[in-house]
């Protein structure tokens, strides 16, 4: 493909997504094919000659558009958002189309630096503590919350045991603890360092879904008691399930006493602390020896963007430092650059803090900020309504933008209303189940959900929820 033909396509391509973006609503949010009905419109074998780019593009309509669940529509409430908008959209066609492989300060300086200094600027953007902006300490853009789980768990694995089991392995001692709460990353992350399933301690919640620190503190003295060797604990601030938020400071305290690693995991929530009046949410963080937070769920930046911070960078790099001749360098090793190959799992890297530039400069912190309040404020609105209803519950404290209710009728009625809901492609719901009960979470954080979505989506839930009471 030619320059000239590039930029056709190209413009092509942008239009198609523009449009897309303005019928969005016109779409069932969610997907209403059936399981194999995309691969029987595939033709069996690769095409042995190149096809017209128009037919390609032709086919994202006819093929692909009928097997996606819009999770850019306005009328997706399900999950946690994964939200997008047009300058991060341009950003990450910039980084597509620079094509660099960031492993090495040296194979982009500006990858690297770029991406070190939008960090530094989220620090204070967020509230975060200023150890983090340390010689000693810094940020990196990871793919997931899940691999920053997993990179802090193996930096806390190596530090527990002084890097020996890096050379020699695990010796089935060491434990690491999270809430009952926690995100499913957790569990996969212990058993991809070797910890294994069996070594992660579930630590009861409180009435409010919140990690107990008693809990946390009888069980660690149980397992040291027991010759085992606690490394880690993760606390969340948002859980999946109920956005509820862990005490980190009582947390961070019992770590401090037991020289526990402590991973802060704000993955959804950690965008609301833009707004001064959310940065309660941060406290105790400074006790933390790492934290992350996705831009790509709250922040506007499409997939994937987790911001991951540590206090002290030496243990991780150590961690994950592995140094062929072939990555030798003078710059690096004269310790006058980072090469951020050494602060995750992967090697290669993409040039991710384009996206995350490109939406800091356009909206701007007061453009950041009045849209997470809307949020905050539609969310809030929606769990009034909720508690003006009598056949509802609200079934978790409301604190951001994630309410949790059910129908008072039962687990059946709950699932049948979400059910019902979400066949009828109007507005899409996912649930959890919170105290052993089908729980409907109705989360707005999509880019362009405004009032109107919300009071629609409620209306939408009272027509169905009146069906199931007169059938």
């Amino acid at each position: 493909m030619s320059p000239e033909e590039f930029r056709r396509r190209g413009h092509a391509v942008v239009d198609w997504i523009a449009d897309y973006h303005s019928r969005i609503e016109s779409f069932p949010v969610l997907s209403q094919v059936q399981p194999g009905q995309i691969r029987s419109m595939l033709p069996a074998k690769a095409p042995e000659q190149g096809e017209a780019f128009d037919k390609i593009l032709s086919d994202i309509d006819r093929i692909v558009l009928p097997g996606i669940t819009h999770w850019q529509s306005p009328n997706f409430f399900g999950y946690f958002p994964a939200n997008a908008s047009g300058p991060a959209i341009l950003g990450d066609l910039l980084s597509s189309g620079l094509g660099v492989q960031g492993m090495l300060w040296s194979t982009s300086p500006a990858c690297t630096e770029l991406e070190t200094h939008v960090l530094d600027w989220l620090v204070p953007m967020l509230g975060l503590p200023e150890k983090f902006l340390s010689a000693q300490s810094g940020g990196v853009i990871q793919d997931t919350a899940s691999s920053a789980t997993l990179v802090a768990l193996l930096a806390a694995r190596e530090r527990a045991t002084e890097f020996a089991s890096n050379s020699k392995g695990c010796d089935g001692r060491l434990v690491a603890y999270c809430s009952t709460q926690a995100h499913s990353s957790i569990e996969k992350a212990v058993k991809i360092a070797g910890i294994g399933a069996d070594n992660l301690r579930h630590i009861e919640a409180d009435e409010n879904f919140a990690m107990r620190p008693d809990a946390l503190a009888r069980q660690i003295e149980s397992d040291k008691k027991a010759g085992l060797l606690p490394c880690f604990v993760c606390a969340t601030v948002g859980t999946t399930s109920s956005n509820a938020i862990d005490p980190v400071e009582e947390i961070g305290r019992i770590c401090q006493e037991h020289n526990l690693w402590l991973h802060v995991d704000s993955a959804m929530s950690g965008t609301a602390a833009l707004c001064p009046e959310f940065r309660y949410i941060n406290k105790g963080v400074e006790g933390a020896d790492s934290y992350c937070f996705n831009p790509h769920k709250w922040m506007f930046t499409n997939f994937d963007c987790n911001c991951f911070y540590v206090a002290d960078r030496k243990h991780l790099i150590k961690t994950l430092s592995v140094l062929p001749e072939y990555l030798r360098n003078q710059a690096t090793e004269s310790g006058a650059v980072i090469d951020y190959r050494d602060w995750h799992i992967q090697l290669g890297r993409r040039f991710r803090s384009l996206k995350l530039w490109f939406v800091i400069r356009h909206y701007g912190v007061e453009g950041l900020q009045h849209h997470i309040r809307e949020h905050v404020r539609l969310a809030q609105q929606f769990a009034a309504w909720v508690r003006e209803d009598l056949r509802f519950d609200l079934v978790a404290p409301c604190e951001l933008n994630l309410v949790c209710f059910r129908l008072r009728e039962g687990d059946s009625a709950n699932q049948q209303l979400m059910e019902n809901l979400n066949k009828s492609g109007d507005l899409f719901l996912t649930h959890t189940k919170l105290g052993e009960k089908f729980t409907l979470r109705f989360c707005v954080g999509q880019t362009n959900t405004q009032a109107h979505h919300v009071e629609k989506a409620w209306q939408r839930i009272q027509e169905e929820a009146a069906k199931l009471g007169n059938s």
